[in-house]
């Protein structure tokens, strides 16, 4: 069957929820509003903005006042997260996928080497990732049921639970039944990213398989948080559409996630698109450039003062040494997109998802950091 975007396929959890569908609609109220230099300025001045104001942060008329957002931006994030910057790193477990998302290095057609790591290896792979001094691990997978099914994600986390305080999970999408198997053997967080909230482009970019389900993917979050994990992360893949647009939506998304469960912890993702093996090489992304890119994380930073905000390694050194003194709160280290790399002892291998920009190690990235003024952690979570 030919499932389209607005399709639940079989064995999906079908949620009673109405927040996909304010997602559409409050930026229907807003995108075609012509927004002023002193709209802009208006909406610095408050102390809580709602989501006109962020509507207002995002537009070309914000970028000629970059000076002022950035200064309420850095003053938000003093106030709620002072100099701490977060350390994390991913650990790949499996690039098998049944989705054919034409913009990533593990999608089904790409002819990349595929890998999945045995329980060995990966307590190999995660040994070796703890002796970085990394606490804080995010275990990733390609979204294959078959191939990294609940049981085998499960044994990965109960692996890991013997070297990191705190496991975060980046797989596919999962039903709730299945985020509380995941929970109890240890993991604390999902992260999914929507990719593009803008229905047109995902149907183009998502041509078919599990991930092809729009209105499943948006509602993760909120089965993660129903399963009880501690925290949610949010994502948009900036290149694929309209940024404004996808970036709206995003922190809106997460919003109204966190006043529906106060208790969970709300995270943001901002990656833009990088180049990868595998990838469809005849698409045309809309680049963001770096003063736009910056433009929003600085408004996400206003809009959303408690939540986190992670920059991965697709972004460069100076662009992450920038953005962690201004919005940014959580940065990636000693990253590796390729399956089975860390130890040299692993026998199976595998091609990367991306190509990374900032390859610092964990140590350097810390001496960097104190260098700028700023406080690492590794750890803000403790296992009881």
């Amino acid at each position: 069957m030919n499932y389209s975007v607005n399709d639940y396929q079989p064995n999906m959890d079908v949620l009673d929820s109405t927040i996909k569908d304010q997602i559409i609609d409050r930026y229907e109220d807003l995108k075609d509003k012509k927004v002023t230099k002193a709209d802009v300025l208006a909406s610095l001045e408050k102390d809580q903005l709602n989501e006109e104001d962020y509507f207002n942060l995002l537009s070309d008329a914000g970028l000629d006042l970059l000076d002022q957002m950035g200064a309420l931006a850095k003053k938000r994030r003093g106030q709620y997260f002072g100099n701490n910057v977060c350390l994390f790193s991913p650990i790949y477990i499996a690039n098998y996928c049944n989705n054919s998302c034409r913009y990533c290095g593990f999608r089904a057609k790409s002819p990349i080497q595929r890998a999945k790591l045995t329980e060995e290896e990966i307590e190999l792979e995660m040994k070796s990732l703890s002796e970085s001094g990394i606490e804080d691990v995010l275990i990733l997978t390609g979204e294959s049921q078959e191939f990294s099914s609940i049981d085998y994600i499960t044994s990965s986390v109960e692996i890991a639970k013997k070297y990191f305080t705190s496991i975060g999970l980046e797989v596919y999408p999962a039903n709730v039944e299945d985020y509380k198997k995941l929970h109890k053997a240890g993991a604390d967080y999902v992260t999914v990213f929507q990719e593009s909230y803008n229905k047109e482009a995902y149907d183009f970019y998502h041509p078919f398989g599990h991930k092809r389900s729009w209105v499943y993917r948006v509602e993760t979050q909120e089965r993660a948080l129903m399963a009880g994990m501690r925290g949610v992360g949010f994502g948009a893949l900036f290149g694929l559409a309209d940024p404004v647009e996808d970036a709206f939506k995003l922190a809106y998304h997460a919003s109204l996630i966190q006043k529906k469960y106060p208790h969970g912890e709300i995270a943001i993702s901002l990656p833009r698109i990088r180049p990868t093996q595998g990838a469809d090489n005849t698409l045309n992304f809309n680049y963001v450039s770096d003063k736009k890119f910056f433009q929003i994380l600085l408004a996400i930073r206003i809009y959303l003062p408690f939540a986190s905000i992670t920059l991965s390694t697709r972004e460069s050194k100076d662009f992450r040494d920038l953005a962690v003194q201004y919005g940014a709160t959580k940065i990636s280290a000693s990253v590796d997109t390729s399956i089975g790399h860390r130890s040299k002892e692993t026998k199976d291998s595998g091609d990367e998802q991306f190509a990374i920009n900032d390859t610092r190690t964990t140590e350097d990235a810390v001496k960097d950091l104190l260098n700028l003024g700023m406080t690492p952690v590794y750890t803000d979570y403790l296992r009881l």
